[in-house]
């Protein structure tokens, strides 16, 4: 069943005009072209961004940190009640006045007491401003060096000033080793960050940023598929032009909430 679906979905009728198949974009006289066994170079790649990240982040982020005056405070803990956590966690995190008359009646504890309970338990999960920045420091760094490379690789080709030249020949356009390692970088990057959303910062789109990831994913990876390549390269070039102006924008607003919290102790 695997087979015949795999034939039905790689039939040339889907993917090549009248006239051109798979066979054309055989590589020959020099010539290479994207295959889609090319993708799962991306795997590797994606983990050793993982890698990368992690020494960044403590070798880098966290020291830059430090030098602008973020810091990560210490939270008062909420002391150890089975009863008001597994209402924590099984029902709501913000409970209504008549639950909390009914909790104080199983705990024994006083209702401002089960609000302090519930708001310190919040604040726990709360990520820390420290945090928000290692990581949008990470997706900075990034974003602008993709942009720089990027941009470096695409000054000289004439597509980046005439869009008509972007489907000049097409579908046998001749793959470059700038566009091959443009396209498996920016595939290997989202990667990661697909496998570390679970244990990043919880935003209230979690959903949203797995659908964002997986869509981009399964994007570069068809376009890389029908050979959509410099289309592509244009694409990403546009979306890391400005990703990572939004990500100094989130470094720079955890940097002046804690100024600002510092400036109102006095």
């Amino acid at each position: 069943m695997l087979s015949e679906l795999s034939e039905w979905f790689w039939q040339e009728r889907l993917w090549f005009p009248e006239g051109l198949g798979w066979a054309d974009l055989e590589d020959r006289d020099g010539r290479v072209y994207a295959k889609a066994r090319d993708l799962w170079v991306a795997l590797p790649i994606a983990l050793v961004f993982l890698i990368i990240r992690q020494i960044f982040e403590r070798a880098v982020a966290t020291p830059l940190a430090s030098l602008l005056g973020l810091k990560d405070t210490a939270r008062l803990k909420a002391p150890h009640n089975p009863t008001l956590e597994s209402y924590y966690q099984n029902i709501t995190k913000n409970p209504t006045q008549n639950s909390i008359a009914s909790l104080c009646k199983q705990t024994g504890y006083s209702e401002r007491q089960v609000q302090r309970w519930f708001r310190r338990r919040r604040n726990e999960d709360r990520p820390s401003l420290l945090k928000k920045f290692r990581e949008a420091s990470w997706r900075f760094t990034f974003y602008l060096l993709a942009f720089i490379a990027g941009l470096a690789a695409l000054i000289d080709k004439p597509w980046l000033y005439d869009l008509k030249e972007m489907w000049q020949g097409f579908p046998v356009l001749t793959l470059l080793p700038s566009q091959y390692w443009y396209y498996m970088i920016e595939l290997g990057f989202y990667g990661s960050l697909l496998f570390s959303v679970a244990s990043d910062v919880k935003r209230k789109d979690f959903k949203e940023q797995i659908v964002h990831h997986v869509a981009t994913i399964l994007l570069i990876s068809f376009s890389w598929c029908v050979n959509y390549i410099r289309a592509g390269t244009l694409i990403m070039l546009v979306h890391d032009s400005s990703d990572y102006f939004l990500e100094v924008n989130i470094s720079t607003s955890s940097v002046l909430y804690t100024q600002h919290n510092e400036s109102c102790e006095f």
